[in-house]
């Protein structure tokens, strides 16, 4: 007997659910369904992405809904396009024996008057984004003054991208007495305000502890330099020969430049972000789910509509601006009961992340270190023996066989496999036989698990400078940084705890960069003045050395003249990246554009990169090509 018989389901729908495969429901399906079922009520349910939460709103939806009835009747939120058509799809399999319910998308980035039509010919379900809905609302192309159920899916993300406003609108348009259903996989102060504000005493349930992340889900770091951040990447994919992963970038132009990279080495790889067309996400995302990519390198909110099979990793190749977006990225894989791997490859001044994200998701990550090159070489050659043991033999060959045999007859049977496994592995030994350890030193006392919230990890060597530019320079520590950056041409975390004073500033790096530091800065001018660098005893934790301000003031002085105030100064363009999902969906929106999302980067030091940097560090030398896996 199928357990969906059990929940109050009616034939129509058992027999969709037959036609899908499903057999058992999952936990968020069992507790939610029958309550849905039994009464009109509103309900906040928490449960991890990929745990089937659209079938356990999408069945009672259906199962209520008046199929005689032409008007809108229910109105779902997503927060991406991808997601808004994958949930229609879904409550069309749902209510395939279902006969007059028609579902709808309404979306950024196709024709807005083409979706207007397709709700006027009757749509009792309207699938959304916020941004395109509320458009639609303000054209007075929609109305949703009487519908009878309102549900928010992945509203927390919704809302970290920056949707409160349009959320809080659409809904004051709604009626009062209908049933709110939210899903979310996290429960932030935003997500707590819409449920108090637009909710009557809602039902709650939760799928295992508030806020965590999946069990089935484990979780690992690398900690490595900042400029071997690309070199951790690729020896990780060496590594796991089969892997079948998305890789996550914070901005698009990182995650463009990473996709390009990754295919000029010769992986099977691809980018997805807001910049893309339609067209060209729907083609990436053909060819993901076809497994002809195995590394689809990605930014958070492109990769919210992703909802693929057997991911077997996420990659966070740079740690989200906020912590919470890491649930829903580790979200991507371990679906459905099965097994995945969450990595993240860090750096020292992200490491007090990593202990953060452990307090958020209630797991430990456990630390590893990059492959060795001779590692990574022996788990190739085994695959590649595997490989070539499980190969089905197409006889089509048969008929060549003579002929091979001639050309190798002289070999004996050691001497042919030591060849044939040498035409696939010589580039590996030849690449990593060249090739420096990455590894660096275990995170170790580095880590600092106390229990305050967002406690700083000590220097651990980190060398402190003082130099003599400062905010007069029009620097702030965000400028600052990457005018150092540039300027030392070091990686995007080789310069840290930048603290920018008027008259002059401080930043750390680690000791291995301090000739550098010394040599080039000491030789440079600014605006005619040369600037001065030198090796502070201020350690840059906690209170400063209040005593020494004068005598480094002083310093930064050159005949006792400070340069003149800049225009602009050496700040970089901050604007040359534009946001995430900037310019996702309908150009012509009254509401912020389609996938648009809240700027989250903090004013400290350890908050965002900006996408203006000049570029991402790739690492030492570029990898063999190889062919591209099935």
């Amino acid at each position: 007997m199928n357990k969906f018989e059990q929940l109050g389901l009616n034939e129509s729908l058992l027999k969709a659910i037959l036609d899908l495969g499903f057999e058992n429901p999952s936990e968020v399906q069992e507790k939610a369904i029958p309550l849905l079922l039994e009464k009109d009520t509103d309900m906040v349910a928490l449960a991890q992405t990929g745990t089937g939460k659209t079938a356990a709103f999408g069945f009672p939806l259906i199962q209520k809904i008046d199929a005689d009835n032409r008007n809108t009747q229910a109105l779902v939120l997503s927060p991406t396009r991808e997601l808004c058509l994958q949930i229609t799809n879904e409550l069309k399999n749902y209510s395939k024996y279902e006969k007059g319910i028609n579902v709808v998308a309404v979306y950024g980035g196709a024709s807005i008057t083409e979706q207007a039509r397709e709700v006027k010919r009757g749509a009792q379900i309207i699938v959304a984004t916020p941004g395109r809905m509320q458009d639609m609302i303000n054209r007075g192309l929609v109305n949703i003054k009487n519908i009878d159920y309102c549900v928010l899916d992945e509203a927390d993300e919704m809302l970290n991208m920056g949707f409160y406003d349009d959320i809080v609108s659409i809904l004051s348009d709604t009626p009062d007495e209908k049933s709110t259903w939210l899903f979310s996989a996290t429960m932030p102060q935003e997500v707590a305000r819409i449920a108090k504000q637009f909710m009557s005493a809602p039902l709650e349930i939760t799928v295992g502890t508030k806020n965590s992340g999946s069990s089935t889900v484990s979780h690992e770091f690398y900690l490595v330099n900042a400029r071997d951040r690309y070199e951790a990447l690729k020896r990780l994919a060496d590594a796991n020969p089969d892997i079948f992963s998305v890789v996550f970038c914070r901005t698009k132009r990182d995650t463009q430049a990473i996709a390009e990279k990754l295919i000029e080495d010769g992986y099977s790889a691809a980018a997805l972000h807001g910049d893309l067309s339609q067209a060209q996400r729907d083609g990436v995302m053909k060819s993901f789910r076809g497994r002809q990519i195995q590394m689809l390198v990605a930014t958070d909110v492109a990769a919210r509509g992703i909802d693929v099979d057997n991911v077997t990793h996420v990659v966070n190749y740079q740690l989200p601006d906020e912590i919470e977006t890491y649930n829903h990225r580790s979200g991507r894989t371990g679906r459905a009961g099965k097994l995945g791997t969450s990595i993240v490859i860090v750096t020292k001044s992200e490491l007090r992340k990593i202990s953060s994200i452990e307090r958020i998701i209630k797991q430990k990550f456990q630390e590893k270190s990059i492959p060795s090159g001779i590692e990574i070489c022996e788990i190739q050659l085994l695959h590649l023996a595997n490989k070539i043991k499980d190969t089905e033999v197409d006889h089509e060959i048969d008929n060549y066989l003579p002929a091979i045999n001639n050309v190798l007859e002289d070999l004996s049977k050691e001497e042919l496999i030591k060849k044939m496994v040498s035409v696939e592995f010589n580039r590996f030994i030849t690449y990593y036989k060249k090739n420096r350890d990455i590894s660096t030193q275990s995170a170790g006392d580095r880590r600092e698990r106390g229990d305050s919230e967002g406690r700083e990890f000590n220097n651990n060597g980190a060398v402190r400078y003082f130099v003599n530019i400062g905010s007069r320079d029009n620097f702030d520590w965000m400028s600052l940084k990457d005018y150092l950056k540039e300027t030392l041409d070091l990686g995007r975390d080789d310069v840290f705890k930048v603290d920018v004073k008027e008259g002059f500033s401080f930043f750390n790096t680690d000791p291995q960069h301090t000739d550098k530091v010394m040599d080039i800065l000491n030789n440079v001018q600014l605006e005619g003045r040369r600037i001065n660098v030198e090796i502070s005893k201020n350690d840059g934790g906690g209170r400063r050395d209040h005593n020494n301000r004068g005598g480094r003031r002083d310093s930064s002085r050159r005949d006792g003249n400070f340069a003149p105030r800049r225009e602009g100064g050496f700040r970089s363009d901050r604007n040359s990246g534009s946001k995430e999902g900037g310019f996702r969906g309908d150009r012509n929106s009254s509401s912020r554009r389609e996938g648009g999302f809240r700027n989250s980067s903090s004013r400290n030091e350890g908050g965002s990169e900006r996408s203006s940097r000049r570029s991402e560090n790739f690492g030492d030398s570029p990898r063999p090509r190889r062919s591209r896996r099935d």
